[in-house]
């Protein structure tokens, strides 16, 4: 952890919300005049799409798990050694993988489902932020926590996250609803030995709660909105960012606190919940920066 280049990390599933989040960074990130160093858990990637596909069914033919949730399946010592150099020294090397037409004409014409090349980042940003699987994976060999000085969680329930995955990777992605349920059953071991581990290491959790059925996932026609929604937002240690709950309560309408350390708000007041807290953690980040 380095007060002279922070970093901040956003873990989370494929579906699970984690580009909400990073939108909200985004706003407070322009407010604040700050330049983060955006880092993208998909560059870590071991396979490019073609290559995966691949390992996918040779996994299938063996009888093994396999995802892009699985350790194997990312070269996750290498995310580790990004963290640590930029942590010292404020810099660090990147590359993107291209997911679709138009972030391929973004950056520079290379193929769908492929890599850029590694590139050495120059300095002069004010953080390191990351959005991925990975933000928090804790292993034998490997520790990405360690580097990370605010990790965030975003968790639905695992009912509304399924929704949520199926109706982005249909509406989208052009995927059949049957082959996204394959993918779901697919990566359900790895999201138990891998995902779910990291929400132990956050230091803020999102999790949102629908309030109408979600029973079954399979078959719902449409994403609860967040005013069918409740989110529970958790602080693993309240006084290392120096939480004022009675401030949240009184500025969050109908907020209440469900244990010592968890909020309970309605689900439209996310955006704004998010403005209030992570804000004045970015000031004293950045202020502890100038200090260092």
């Amino acid at each position: 952890m380095s007060k002279k280049h922070p970093i901040i990390a956003i873990t989370g599933s494929s579906g699970a919300g984690t580009t909400t989040v990073k939108c909200a960074f985004e706003h407070i990130f322009f407010r604040l005049g700050l330049q983060p160093l955006v880092v993208e858990g998909d560059s870590f990637h071991r396979y490019d799409r073609v290559e995966m596909r691949a390992q996918i069914d040779k996994a299938r033919r063996e009888g093994r798990h396999f995802s892009h949730f699985s350790i194997e399946a990312n070269i996750l010592d290498e995310q580790e050694n990004v963290f640590r150099h930029y942590g010292e020294t404020g810099t660090a090397h990147r590359r993107f993988y291209v997911h679709n037409e138009a972030e391929s004409q973004r950056l520079g014409g290379y193929k769908p489902g492929t890599f850029t090349p590694w590139e050495e980042v120059p300095t002069g940003t004010d953080l390191l932020f990351y959005e991925g699987l990975h933000g928090g994976v804790v292993t034998e060999s490997i520790d990405v926590r360690r580097y990370v000085d605010l990790l965030v969680g975003v968790v639905p329930i695992v009912n509304l996250e399924w929704i949520q995955k199926i109706h982005r990777d249909t509406a989208e992605r052009g995927y059949k609803p049957e082959d996204v349920t394959e993918t779901i059953l697919r990566r359900m071991d790895d999201y138990v030995k891998v995902i779910t581990p990291q929400f132990s290491q956050t230091d803020i959790n999102f999790q949102r709660v629908p309030t109408v059925d979600t029973s079954n996932p399979f078959i719902a026609r449409d994403i609860p909105t967040p005013d069918e929604s409740f989110v529970i937002i958790r602080f693993k240690e309240p006084g290392k960012f120096s939480v004022d709950f009675p401030y949240l309560l009184s500025m969050l309408h109908n907020s209440f606190m469900s244990r010592h350390n968890s909020i309970v708000i309605p689900g439209g007041k996310m955006g704004l919940a998010m403005e209030i807290i992570f804000r004045p953690i970015l000031e004293r980040m950045m202020a502890d920066r100038q200090k260092g």
